[in-house]
């Protein structure tokens, strides 16, 4: 037999609706049997902005580099550190 799902409840608040999710479960009011696969090509990973302080020779050689690839030199930063993180330590 067909599972009677509730419909979810109207929340005044966002802090109201995530305790409310926090206790229950939505399978009482989603029926996920009929769920479909979506895709979103166009989402964009979230960043954090950080400072951080280089000497100028070094952040003047990271430019000169980047200018060489074509790149930004923060793109450059962040690739670079990427491939480091994931390289096995020796």
């Amino acid at each position: 037999m067909a599972r009677k799902h509730e419909p979810a409840p109207e929340f005044r608040s966002e802090a109201e609706e995530r305790a409310y999710w926090e206790s229950h479960d939505s399978v009482d009011h989603i029926d996920w049997s009929k769920a479909a696969r979506v895709r979103l090509p166009n989402l964009k990973p979230s960043s954090t902005s950080i400072s951080l302080r280089l000497p100028n020779a070094l952040l003047e050689r990271i430019k000169i580099a980047a200018n060489k690839r074509d790149v930004p030199y923060q793109s450059l930063i962040k690739t670079w550190l990427a491939e480091k993180i994931d390289t096995p330590a020796k």
